[in-house]
């Protein structure tokens, strides 16, 4: 969530809203579009290969279609990369229309190895104290010096979250879509070692490890950092909602609600 170098694969507008996103919010460090054809996105030169990049890829958004983002996951894991967004959607959460989601999402998993991914289906992050991101949008955050983190499965909730105009301090944006690798609990847990958070909020549609919420509810305990949640599914159409949109199972609205209060989770 720090990068120092971001690999932006892929030639459509969304990576030119990377490029852009990134630049708003101040981005000082070295970030490169990848194209086979070499054409300019957002006004710079593109690489033609991953093997072309100064150095070290720390953070990559990997924007091309699913059967693609396999390929570029391998040779990311290969390059020792430090992890990726992967941003294409057709996985799991497709499988009611496309069989193969389900294949595909276990080849991800197999390809990225131990290299950490956002996604699939997700936007990615911001980082407004180290004034970083991976972000193919509009957002709304600017520099603080402390303030909230908040993690979504949705992006585009999370595209109107950093918009508000309460004059809340937004410090972390990241959104988890299917939650293939690493999970909301997981995430937050690392977040909570920033001494700059102030509390951590949850827009939730299902939870994948319980042992990890848990943890992470002992963790914010002990360090006094505030844990708020939205849960999702409290009607039938919001279920379905929920699993089309990142396979997520929403589950009993009364067995989570009572699972949060018992992790003190507000």
């Amino acid at each position: 969530f720090k990068p120092k170098t971001i690999a932006v694969i892929g030639g459509g507008a969304w990576c030119e809203s990377i490029m852009s996103a990134a630049h708003q919010i101040g981005y000082e460090g070295i970030i490169l579009p990848v194209h086979p054809s070499g054409k300019k996105i957002a006004g710079v030169k593109s690489l033609k290969s991953l093997d072309a990049f100064p150095g070290l890829i720390d953070a990559t958004f990997v924007g091309v279609n699913r059967h693609a983002t396999l390929d570029i996951v391998t040779q990311l894991q290969t390059l020792n990369a430090g992890g990726a967004t992967c941003f294409a959607s057709g996985f799991s959460e497709a499988v009611a229309e496309d069989a193969s989601g389900v294949s595909l999402q276990k080849k991800l998993v197999k390809a990225a190895g131990e290299m950490p991914i956002l996604g699939p289906n997700c936007y990615g992050f911001l980082n407004a104290f180290d004034k970083c991101g991976i972000w193919p949008d509009q957002h709304g955050c600017r520099e603080v010096d402390q303030g909230v983190a908040i993690l979504t499965q949705s992006s585009n909730i999370a595209i109107n979250i950093t918009m508000q105009n309460r004059g809340l301090p937004i410090a972390y944006v990241v959104t988890c879509g299917n939650q293939l690798q690493v999970d909301q609990a997981e995430i937050a847990s690392f977040l909570l070692d920033d001494s700059r958070i102030t509390a951590i909020g949850f827009h939730i549609e299902g939870f994948k490890d319980i042992r990890k919420w848990e943890a992470l509810s002992r963790k914010a305990k002990n360090r006094g950092i505030p844990l708020i949640a939205i849960k999702t599914g409290s009607t039938d159409q919001a279920k379905n909602a929920t699993e089309s949109h990142t396979a997520s199972i929403a589950g009993d609205h009364t067995a989570s609600k009572a699972f949060l209060e018992r992790l003190n989770i507000k």
